[in-house]
């Protein structure tokens, strides 16, 4: 296989493997955990050569050593899962294991960092590896992908290999992430049953209701950006596939809840209702009140397309995908 892509199942790499199908790639490897989800309907309409388990694939890696690139995108990504053992082994001890091997054998890593390895901002969210050590994570799903963010620094790995720091990413195929769903996604349902959207009250001294929020990326350009790094057919004209680091993946934007609602119902050609209730009080004291991404080193690796527009990705996603109840490929 030319291309593996771990977690190829879920939200993200089901999406990289769409991008690859529409490029005419098909010689494809989906390594995934199926278990009881509902993850299988994301690869239903997309073509790819061989399906395999994360267990399976780890134990047997010698038989990839032909494979030109790997997506390293498998990984719990619960931001209040709880068992560390099993963060530690499914998102740091796994990776460590197949970038050793990719280096070693000379095969592209690419994988999946996180914005929550950024803590609550408060020692910025430049990309690199200059602030490793002052990061701060609030969650341990955060934590987990910092120290392998660290361990590959610690051990020179990014002369080889790509780390992305996935921003707030929302977007087609990600109806069986459940409470990790994004908020276009949770909103359009509740929206649908109720006519109203629920947003948390603020919590901080800094910030009115609904005006604190995140760097909404749309899930077809994170793809766009993450394929930059392989040279798979990525828009830009400069490749950046001798490139290694760690970049973030993002809009370049913080805007608030109040603005992503807004584009919600414009997207359902509704008036704005919104209801404010009180935060978790588990979550108030790790919430990110406020994340944006410095572009600039992706920036500088190449990569120049346009980020789409909040209000046109998020009528993309509803129009097209939400109101029919599509998956990308269909």
């Amino acid at each position: 296989m030319k291309v593996i892509v771990t977690g190829g199942a879920g939200f993200i790499g089901s999406a990289i493997l769409w991008r690859l199908n529409e490029l005419g790639y098909e010689d494809i490897l989906i390594v995934d955990r199926l278990d009881e989800t509902d993850k299988w309907k994301n690869l239903a309409p997309l073509k790819f050569a061989d399906y395999l388990d994360a267990d399976d694939f780890i134990d047997d890696l010698d038989l990839f050593k032909d494979a030109e690139t790997i997506f390293q995108l498998g990984a719990c990504s619960s931001t209040t899962e709880r068992d560390s053992d099993y963060l530690i082994r499914n998102n740091y001890q796994y990776t460590k294991d197949l970038a050793e091997w990719s280096v070693a054998n000379d095969v592209r890593f690419i994988y999946a960092s996180s914005a929550a390895t950024y803590g609550d901002g408060s020692a910025g969210m430049n990309d690199g590896c200059e602030d490793l050590d002052s990061l701060r994570p609030l969650n341990m799903y955060g934590y987990s992908k910092h120290l392998f963010d660290k361990y590959a620094h610690r051990n020179g790995l990014f002369d080889r290999i790509v780390g992305l720091k996935y921003f707030n990413v929302f977007g087609p195929n990600e109806d069986h992430k459940g409470d990790m769903r994004s908020l276009v996604n949770k909103a359009y349902s509740q929206i649908t049953e109720t006519g109203k959207l629920q947003l948390f009250k603020s919590h901080h001294p800094d910030y009115a209701d609904g005006e604190f929020g995140r760097d909404f990326v749309y899930v077809k350009d994170a793809v766009e950006m993450t394929l930059h790094f392989a040279g798979y057919g990525s828009l830009t004209n400069v490749r950046a596939t001798d490139t290694g680091g760690l970049f973030n993946i993002g809009s370049g934007k913080m805007q608030t809840w109040n603005e992503l609602a807004a584009a919600i119902f414009a997207a359902m050609d509704l008036p704005p209702n919104i209801e404010f209730i009180d935060m978790p009080e588990l979550l108030r004291d790790r919430y990110q009140y406020r994340t944006q991404a410095d572009l600039s080193r992706l920036r500088n690796a190449g990569f120049d397309s346009d980020v789409t527009p909040l209000k046109e990705a998020v009528a993309d996603y509803v129009q097209n995908y939400l109101i029919p109840a599509k998956f990308l490929g269909e």
